[in-house]
């Protein structure tokens, strides 16, 4: 199914991509309430069934215990979360791979060095900002995708593979610590999440990290 969304944003706009910077509230009690209020207001999606249009196609369960997955998977998304927080967006460059195990960056491909592109799709030349999406995306919960299958991936944030009308009020506050309103709108309109992700195989390949629809 991942790969299935992946190939729908191919489709449409191989060359769109969305950025946005890490919002912390100031005031994440009040935010909730006001979200949760928000969230039971009458809302209007598209039709996102040609997103999730396999009819085998199950709401996948969310997960939060890393510990739980396969080990080979477990160990990447520590390297991962270790290098976000060391500063260093070039030790990354350690978990990218070359050629086809080449980890997906852009949905439009890729023709330039990958660190030297990673920083700049962050709001600072040192890639501070997309180290911070990064963590975050990689310290929400996760879905298990194509169990048994050849595509079988661990997807970080869960929301990517949920429908976000089945979001409910606090998965909603969760989702926007990673975006903002505008980003949400815009995703309502699109019917599906398409911020930042990171997906990584049970034999612990880091799959991509990328955002856009």
């Amino acid at each position: 199914m991942v790969f299935g969304l992946l190939s729908f944003f191919l489709a449409h706009d191989s060359n769109s991509e969305t950025k946005s910077g890490v919002i912390i509230s100031p005031d994440l009690e009040t935010n909730s309430l006001q979200l949760a209020e928000f969230a039971e207001e009458e809302e209007t999606y598209p039709d996102s069934g040609e997103l999730y249009s396999d009819e085998e196609y199950v709401v996948p369960e969310i997960q939060r215990d890393v510990s739980e997955i396969a080990y080979p998977a477990r160990r990447m998304h520590k390297l991962l979360v270790d290098a976000a927080k060391a500063g260093d967006i070039s030790k990354l460059g350690e978990y990218i791979g070359t050629g086809e195990d080449m980890t997906m960056l852009s949905l439009g491909g890729l023709d330039e060095d990958p660190i030297e592109f990673l920083k700049s799709m962050s709001g600072d030349e040192d890639g501070y900002e997309i180290l911070a999406i990064l963590q975050e995306v990689l310290e929400a919960g996760f879905v298990h995708l194509d169990k048994g299958t050849e595509n079988e991936i661990y997807v970080w944030p869960y929301f990517y593979g949920i429908p976000l009308r089945d979001l409910d009020a606090r998965q909603r506050v969760e989702m926007y610590k990673l975006l903002t309103h505008g980003d949400f709108e815009e995703m309502k309109n699109f019917g599906a999440y398409s911020f930042y992700r990171v997906g990584i195989t049970p034999e612990g390949r880091w799959r991509f990290f990328v955002a856009g629809d």
